[in-house]
């Protein structure tokens, strides 16, 4: 290795583990030594790559990163630890504890209701350790009015014509499961009041990168979030932190798709 590629090594990791300490709140992250005896470059790499690359860059907030990682880590189910790390982290960056709360109630759309409750209940062990929490709020009222008549409102508001699509094919079919996402997933989620319709759309897109086995309905849901006032480069990036979490292969997915929305509204 030269002396400018340890330098820009070096670089990367210091600035990744000065992200890393803030999303931690340790000043010795554990997965430095938890990986000392096994695979110390692993650990290395997760700073540098994970934190010094990809969570230093520009384009979200912190608070968006951290929902972000979140909303993907529950809805894949299968990292359990990590998910209550980045809970802990999302506290620590200023998330509050409803917004996490609200994230993972909104996992039951697109992941199941399983991964919802697996997900409240590694925030439950994280909420139990924290003695710096506020008292948890009262909960919103429930949104009132007739559910199918909310649900398509906020369908159109969000998803526009896209969304309409994706009713009108089901009816030949299944219309019953078309009138379900209109009223649940639009009608009682979407328009709960815990986290605002830009959020809600960052983490849907950062799901069904995560996930790898949802295109169609991943290009819906760039278009709600462009909608709703998400940019391009808000698309982008939320996309590419998914390969530290889902891997490169659902990251170049995701950017596929991606590209062939930007394509469709050349006027933004």
């Amino acid at each position: 290795m030269t002396n400018t590629q340890a330098s820009t090594s070096d670089d990367r990791f210091e600035r990744g583990l000065e992200l890393l300490r803030q999303v931690g709140g340790q000043e010795r992250p554990a997965v430095l030594d938890s990986l000392a005896d096994i695979a110390p470059d692993l650990g290395r790499l997760t700073v540098e790559f994970g934190y010094g690359d990809i969570l230093s860059r520009p384009g979200l907030t912190l608070r968006q990163r951290q929902l972000a990682t979140v909303s993907a880590l529950a809805a894949m189910g299968n990292a359990a630890p990590q998910l209550r790390f980045h809970i802990d982290g999302a506290l620590n960056v200023g998330c509050t504890r409803e917004e996490i709360v609200e994230t993972l109630i909104h996992v039951s759309v697109y992941a199941g209701f399983p991964a919802a409750l697996n997900g409240l209940g590694a925030a439950r062990e994280v909420f139990d350790a924290r003695t710096d929490l506020p008292a948890p709020a009262e909960s919103a009222p429930a949104p009132t009015g007739d559910r199918f008549e909310r649900g398509s409102a906020k369908l159109a508001e969000i998803d526009g014509h896209a969304g309409e699509q994706v009713i009108a094919s089901l009816r030949d079919i299944a219309p019953d499961l078309g009138r379900y996402i209109i009223e649940y997933s639009f009608g009682d989620i979407y328009s709960r009041p815990g986290l605002d319709l830009k959020t809600r759309e960052m983490v849907t897109v950062a799901m069904c990168t995560a996930l790898g086995t949802a295109a169609p309905q991943l290009g819906v849901h760039i278009h709600g979030l462009l909608n709703v006032g998400g940019t391009e480069t808000e698309v982008v990036e939320i996309i590419t932190q998914m390969a530290g979490y889902a891997g490169f292969p659902a990251a170049l997915n995701g950017i596929t798709v991606a590209r062939a929305v930007f394509a469709e509204r050349p006027g933004d």
